[in-house]
């Protein structure tokens, strides 16, 4: 079984030990889950904004402990106060010490785009995400078949959530719904676990130039970002670049200044 594999069964599990403390009329008597939702697609297409969409996690698979005791409201709010476009917030528990409290502090501490970053394997996560204030969620392509991956973004949809569908090869891309979602590429080999920039800059001859596109893993420096640019990607997600420091939104504020000063 490989990690993603191991994430996934253990992520549903979880969900169904939680459909029993929380069930659907509970979700959605959550004030936020009629509440408006900002979009992330807007924000990461305005030219005024970075499109850095600046994650916040504790720890990871690969890394470890990456910054064990950031206090998320303070980390989120100083996140898009030094630049950043939209948040990412961990939500799964095991692997990354992730909660749903953490997105929620973040959702009542700033009016921006806020995507629950987590490993969907249920229909009952999408209310779930709703529930806690995000405004759009993350697909993993390489865990869910065509259906359920059409199935998970109607029902998204519906909701008012937007969708970021993240792939991982060309294969992964016969697997995405016709319109209407954001796309992300990560550039981490699920096979290896090596990271490579070359992965999105391949993709993106083969995309569609009307989605907007995402690059995840491995940007730490700006002349990845304008590099990306060149190959039409708008949206930059990045965590441990910034998570590793002491003061991560000091760190992205540095990030966006040497940005500017580039471009």
């Amino acid at each position: 079984m490989s990690l993603l594999q191991e994430i996934c069964a253990n992520r549903a599990k979880q969900v169904e030990e939680k459909k029993a403390l929380y069930p659907i009329a509970l979700l959605e008597k959550s004030a936020y889950f009629k509440a408006e939702t900002v979009s992330l697609n807007t924000y990461l297409n305005r030219s005024d904004k970075s499109g850095i969409i600046a994650e916040f996690k504790r720890k990871s698979p690969s890394k470890g402990i990456i910054n064990a005791y950031a206090d998320v409201k303070d980390t989120t709010i100083s996140y898009m106060q030094g630049g950043a476009s939209a948040l990412s917030v961990l939500t799964e528990p095991t692997y990354f010490d992730g909660k749903d409290e953490d997105l929620t502090e973040a959702r009542k501490a700033n009016y921006c785009p806020i995507l629950r970053k987590d490993f969907i394997v249920d229909e009952y996560q999408i209310l779930e995400a709703r529930s806690i204030g995000a405004d759009a969620i993350l697909l993993i392509a390489a865990t869910l078949d065509k259906q359920r991956l059409q199935q998970y973004h109607s029902t998204a949809r519906e909701l008012g959530l937007e969708v970021l569908i993240e792939v991982h090869s060309e294969e992964e891309l016969e697997l995405l719904p016709s319109s209407d979602f954001v796309l992300g590429v990560n550039n981490r080999d699920l096979k290896t676990m090596e990271v490579n920039l070359q992965t999105s800059i391949i993709l993106a001859s083969k995309l569609d130039k009307s989605l907007t596109l995402i690059s995840e893993s491995g940007l730490h420096s700006p002349e990845d970002i304008l590099r990306l640019r060149e190959h039409g990607y708008k949206g930059f997600l990045i965590g441990e670049a910034f998570m590793r420091s002491a003061h991560p939104g000091r760190e992205l504020a540095r990030f966006v200044q040497e940005l500017r000063a580039a471009e």
